[in-house]
Parts: C-alpha cells; structure tokens; sequence
C-alpha cells in the first residue's frame, strides 16, 4: 500500500472521478430502470448480470464465514433492494441520491455503539449537520412528497453503514471474491423477493424499451464490476478515509442528471438541505480520516 499521506496519483484521481461520475449516473440508471420493472426484479437483473462476470473469483476458502453471510445479505439484497425499491417510489433522484450518503455518520456512529470505537467531537457535530440537512431538505412542500423513498434511502444507508462496520472485523477476503459473494447472494435473495411480492414481471421485461435494458446493463457492468473494482483497488492502495471525501461528489452528479435531463424540481430549501447534509457527511468523513491516520497499520482489518 503506498503512503496514505502521499499526493494521489494522476491514475489515482482519474479513477475517483470515474467512480464519482459512474456512480452518479447510476443513481439515475436506476430510477429510469424501475420506471420500466419491478424494483426487486430490477436488482435482481443487475446482480445477475453481475454475478456472472464475477464468478470465476469465488473460490474457497471462505474465513469467518458467518460473518460473510451477514455482511453480503445485509449489504446485498437488503440494501440494493431498498435503493432500487425507493427509486421506483421517488418522484425526483436528488433527494434519494443524498440521503444515501448518511451510511457515513451512521457507520461512525456504529462503530462507537457496536464495536466501541472512538468518536471525536466533530463527527458528532457532522452527524447533526447531516441529518438537519435532510429534515430541511423533507420539509420542502414538493420534497416531502418523496419523504416514504427517502426514509427507505436512509434504511439503505443503515444497511451499508452495519455492512461496513462488520467488514472492519472480519478477515481479509479477496476484494472482488466479496463483491461476486454480494452479486450472487442479491440475485438469489432479490429474485425470490420479486416472485414473491411482485407480479407482471414477464409482461415488464416484455414491454420494457432499450433505455430501461440500457440502465440495469450499466449497473451491473460499469457500476457493480467496474466503478466497484476501482474503488476497491483505491482502498488497497490508500486508507479508505483519504479517498472516501472525494467520493461524496456523487450526489452532485445525480442532482445535475436528475435536473438537467429527468425533470427534478429543486427549490432553494433543497438544495439547501442537500448542501447542509453534505456539509455534514464531509466533516465526518474527515473526521474519521483524521482519527484512522493514527492507527497502526493493520490494526483494523477490512474486508
């Protein structure tokens, strides 16, 4: 790993503004893709596609593998199905796009309830600036139409921020055996969700126009495969506090999408309430880069 303190490389940059852009992007991907398919099918469509060109990295063995299975399930099936659950309820992605990103503070928060990790004054103070943010940003009169996707948007952020806590105490694991893990988990658990609690999923996948095709290929194959492959690799490179700021960019490319091209109305007290809760996951996030740059190496391990 090189020195975390260290300027990023030009392949280092040009990778976190893929992600970011990718990302971003996605965030509309699948808002358009459940506007054509049932959201539990949608995932299920994604991981599936996924999961096929990640296969040849699952390979025993499997460490701790209790806690693998909690943390593909939860990051898995629970938190994608949620995301794609609350785009098909929202009315406009900006709103949904941020409160994704309150899996930061939360996970802090997390890590100081569950596994007794420190927690500084201005995480704290961040975590009440990010979740100020949303309750402005839900009482705007049009927001609050979509305040249903954005409370499941924080449950999905719930989802991921457990997911990254139990990740810091399970054993090393291949970065993208996890992340095919994840995608074969999803699919199995998001397809039976959609028997179950879907219907006119044939007659969908039917009636569905290239665009909603196009949308799920790019969650599978640039977003799950690719943006998540460099993320990772960023991760073994650096800490993953000192790439984690500059990946808070991506909200704002889902408010340029969903304004430019899908219609979003955005108020002053939105973009208000966006600003404020992003303000807050920034200072986390930094916070908690700042708390980790005096930890050993190797005293927390990561999935």
């Amino acid at each position: 790993m090189t020195e975390s303190r260290s300027a990023l490389s030009v392949a280092e940059i040009a990778a976190i503004a893929a992600i970011v852009v990718i990302w971003g992007v996605n965030n509309a991907a699948a808002k358009v893709a459940t506007e054509s398919l049932p959201p539990l099918l949608t995932g299920a469509l994604r991981f599936g596609l996924a999961a096929v060109c990640l296969a040849w990295f699952v390979r025993p063995p499997f460490p701790n593998w209790r806690s693998l299975v909690l943390l593909v399930v939860l990051g898995g099936p629970i938190h994608f199905g949620l995301i794609y659950l609350g785009f098909s309820m929202a009315n406009d992605v900006s709103p949904l796009s941020v409160s994704l990103q309150l899996w930061i503070p939360m996970t802090a928060l997390f890590a100081f309830l569950l596994l007794g990790e420190r927690i500084t004054v201005p995480a704290v103070l961040g975590m009440l600036i990010a979740f100020f943010g949303i309750a402005w940003m839900v009482l705007d009169s049009h927001a609050f139409m979509d305040l249903p996707a954005i409370m499941i948007g924080v449950g999905a952020s719930v989802a991921w921020a457990l997911t990254t806590v139990i990740a810091r105490r399970t054993r090393a694991v291949s970065p993208m055996k996890m992340q095919g893990l994840l995608s074969m988990t999803a699919f199995v658990f998001l397809l039976l969700g959609s028997m179950t609690f879907e219907t006119g999923q044939v007659a969908a996948m039917q009636e569905a126009p290239p665009l909603a095709w196009g949308a799920v290929a790019f969650g599978a194959l640039i977003s799950t495969v690719i943006a998540t492959g460099l993320a990772f690799w960023l991760v073994q490179r650096r800490e993953a506090g000192r790439v984690t700021p500059y990946l808070l960019l991506t909200p704002v490319v889902s408010i340029l999408i969903g304004w430019g091209f899908m219609g979003d109305v955005l108020t002053v007290q939105i973009l208000t309430g966006a600003a404020l809760t992003l303000l807050g996951v920034t200072i986390v996030a930094l916070a908690e880069r700042g708390l980790r740059a005096g930890v050993a190496p190797g005293a927390k391990v990561k999935v």
